[in-house]
């Protein structure tokens, strides 16, 4: 007869955890690069409301 347990194999769980790994990886870079396009946009807004005031004052 055969072994079948109902875990997956140690190849599947390999793969399991290097698509993980990968999928992980991708999520954190579009979260970093989303979180530094919202920076560069407020960074953005305030220079020009400083560029507005300093006229404004001047």
């Amino acid at each position: 007869m055969e072994d079948t347990s109902s875990s997956p194999g140690l190849g599947k769980k390999i793969l399991a955890v290097i698509v993980f790994a990968i999928a992980a990886w991708i999520l954190l870079k579009f979260a970093i690069g989303l979180i530094a396009g919202l920076a560069t946009i407020i960074v953005i807004v305030l220079a020009i409301a400083a560029i507005v005031w300093a006229v404004r004052t001047l």
